[in-house]
């Protein structure tokens, strides 16, 4: 098998004790694409480094709308210099779950980092909770890539899969769906097209569930569960199941999609 991360954070504090073995670990089972996801302009330098030091790594860079107000003030100048090197951007989005957000800052951070993506039709990584008409009215008024965007651990409504797909979004399947308790969200990607179809790992972030967690890593300082990136290959049989595909068709299908969406990048990258 190879194995196409969309979606994952390989530069964050949680997985840096562990980084090397993680690495090597995700070269043993075939990983031949994956997409790490800067969240603020200080962690951007990490990112690159990770895409320096391995081709199979594409570099993605943006705020993310939990951290704007940590940004600095030299922000826009920065990614631009980052975009011209090549590189994705990433993630960006709208957020209305987290408590203390500023509606106004959110939305002119995020419009501005999908026009730079827009002007030089680089792909970008949206991420969304609870702000799911907002993200709709800007993604059908502004301009967007021509290459597409990925809508993260896609958490929206099954009814607008269809409007968002016409605009270019392409749609990243989470392990962390495949717990009971969010089977509803797992339950989504019954009705996405399948050439819209992309799997993720947002890793460190959301976890599988315990039992069906194939690589462990110790728990955060605060307790957390750590996603290992490895689990990509659990989401890939997770997914194959729910849409009743050989696991060789979904391969394909993910790795058909996976270059159409970030193709570009990864000749770069590679």
């Amino acid at each position: 098998m190879k194995y196409y991360d969309a979606h994952n954070h390989l530069q964050d504090g949680w997985l840096a004790p562990h980084l090397p073995q993680v690495l090597e670990t995700l070269e043993k089972i075939g990983i031949a694409g994956a997409v790490v996801n800067g969240t603020i302009d200080g962690d951007w330098e990490d990112v690159a480094r990770l895409a320096r030091e391995r081709p199979w790594v594409i570099p993605s860079y943006g705020v993310h709308p939990w951290r704007i107000k940590e940004r600095t003030g030299q922000w826009e100048e920065l990614l631009r210099a980052r975009l011209d090197e090549g590189g994705a951007v990433g993630e960006i989005g709208l957020d209305r779950w987290k408590e203390g957000y500023d509606c106004e800052d959110q939305e002119g951070v995020f419009r501005t980092q999908l026009r730079m993506a827009a002007e030089r039709n680089t792909p970008a990584t949206i991420h969304c909770l609870r702000a799911w008409g907002a993200l709709w009215e800007i993604v059908r008024t502004e301009a967007v890539p021509a290459c597409g965007f990925l809508l993260h651990a896609y958490g929206g409504p099954v009814e607008m899969i269809e409007g968002f797909a016409r605009r270019g979004a392409y749609f990243s399947f989470s392990g962390s769906f495949m717990a009971e308790q969010r089977r509803g969200k797992m339950e989504t990607f019954r009705e996405v097209p399948v050439e819209r179809l992309l799997v993720e790992t947002d890793a460190p972030a959301m976890p599988l569930p315990a039992e069906l967690s194939r690589y462990r890593l110790p728990k955060a300082p605060e307790g957390a569960t750590v996603n290992h990136p490895g689990n990509v290959a659990v989401a890939y049989e997770g997914l194959a199941t729910l849409r009743g595909m050989e696991s060789e068709e979904l391969e394909g299908v993910v790795e058909a999609n996976f270059r159409r969406l970030f193709g570009k990048l990864m000749d770069v990258a590679g």
